[in-house]
């Protein structure tokens, strides 16, 4: 089982900043979801911004949250994502 979310920061370009239970920061980009009718409310970001931690994923109101396994596996370490905005 990967680690699950404990703390969530909202960030600019519908990315969220992640800390896991290992203590993991990583950065996940929630863009390429927004095109499926379930995150189409995701798109405004006030509601983006209401995203919380619960039950180890992030969640947001209407019952619209995302796979806690996804959210590990296809985020990037925090370092890796600043060193990217580099190349």
């Amino acid at each position: 089982m990967n680690p699950r979310v404990t703390e969530v920061t909202t960030l600019e370009g519908c990315r969220l900043r992640l800390v896991f239970s290992n203590g993991e920061r990583r950065i996940f980009d929630a863009s390429p979801y927004l095109v499926y009718p379930a995150f189409k409310k995701l798109t405004n970001a006030g509601f983006f911004s209401l995203a919380r931690p619960e039950h180890g994923t992030v969640v947001w109101p209407d019952n619209i949250d995302f796979c806690p396994d996804s959210l590990y596996v296809e985020s990037v370490k925090e370092e890796q994502e600043e060193y990217g905005k580099f190349l």
